[in-house]
């Protein structure tokens, strides 16, 4: 059975259990349409040497100014790289200074107490020292009466 409305043109092909199948015939194409489309795109016109130059020159124009971008990159990452690592450096460096300056401290307040330690001892061993002469002499003056004590002390 075939239905036609218009310029549009069905034909039933097959009937079959699972379905149906139809053509679609459409109608005749307006005389102002164009052709055929072409399968490939339309050929390219012969380039001249010049244009072929000032391509070759553009292409390496682009080059260049890549290059020079990631020149320019490269530059700004080292600049950056050196930048944190004077930092690092420079912490590093505040870093000793500040440890140093501290054990510096911490080594004097020793001395210091080393000092006031030793001077305290030999305070206590003179007293200790005067305290034994005359406990010497009160004793050598009461068991030894007539001798002479000054050898002892």
């Amino acid at each position: 059975m075939a239905s036609s409305c218009g310029d549009i043109l069905v034909k039933e092909i097959d009937k079959r259990a699972s379905g149906q199948a139809f053509e679609v015939i459409l109608g005749a194409p307006a005389p102002d349409a164009k052709g055929e489309f072409p399968l490939s795109p339309p050929k390219k016109k012969d380039l001249s040497l010049e244009e072929i130059q000032r391509k070759l020159e553009a292409a390496e124009e682009r080059r260049k100014s890549h290059e020079a971008e990631v020149l320019k990159h490269l530059a700004e990452k080292r600049e950056h790289e050196k930048e944190v690592q004077r930092k690092a450096m420079e912490e590093n460096n505040n870093f000793s200074k500040i440890a140093e300056e501290k054990l510096n401290q911490k080594m004097e307040a020793n001395k210091e107490n080393k000092e006031a330690l030793q001077a305290a001892m030999s305070e206590k061993f003179k007293e200790k020292s005067v305290f034994y002469k005359d406990l010497l002499r009160a004793l050598a003056s009461r068991h030894f009466p007539e001798t002479d004590i000054q050898w002892i002390l």
